[in-house]
């Protein structure tokens, strides 16, 4: 039986590494040891920053409702409260959505948490 090397299989590895690193500056991009760390690492980043750009959009609609709220003589957490007590099970998205786009409707609500404290 013929005796197989493994340089083909090798060869289509390394390139799949050094192609995912493309783009990388000096050797991380050139070199096939340097690259797989630093893929490896940049998937650690990609990883964290996918559940750390949920953390930021939330705390930015927060911000965005917080300040809506404040128009309108009231604090976020008392209108969270009240909204709560009031039975509307808006999430925070679309409430940052409304207070951007629709002043009026915003009003509203904030008169329906009023209402409910």
């Amino acid at each position: 039986m013929a005796h197989v090397k493994g340089a083909m299989m090798t060869r289509k590895r390394r390139k799949k590494m050094l192609k995912l690193a493309k783009g990388y500056f000096g050797a991380k991009s050139k070199l096939f040891k340097m690259a797989k760390q630093q893929v490896k690492k940049s998937g650690n980043y990609a990883f964290i920053g996918r559940k750390q750009k949920k953390r930021n959009f939330r705390s930015l609609w927060i911000t965005r409702i917080s300040a809506a709220c404040r128009m309108n003589g009231v604090n976020y957490s008392t209108f969270m409260n009240g909204l709560k007590k009031a039975g509307v099970t808006l999430n925070r998205k679309m409430l940052s959505e409304i207070a951007i786009n629709d002043a009026a409707a915003f009003t509203a609500l904030v008169e329906k948490a009023k209402a409910a404290l």
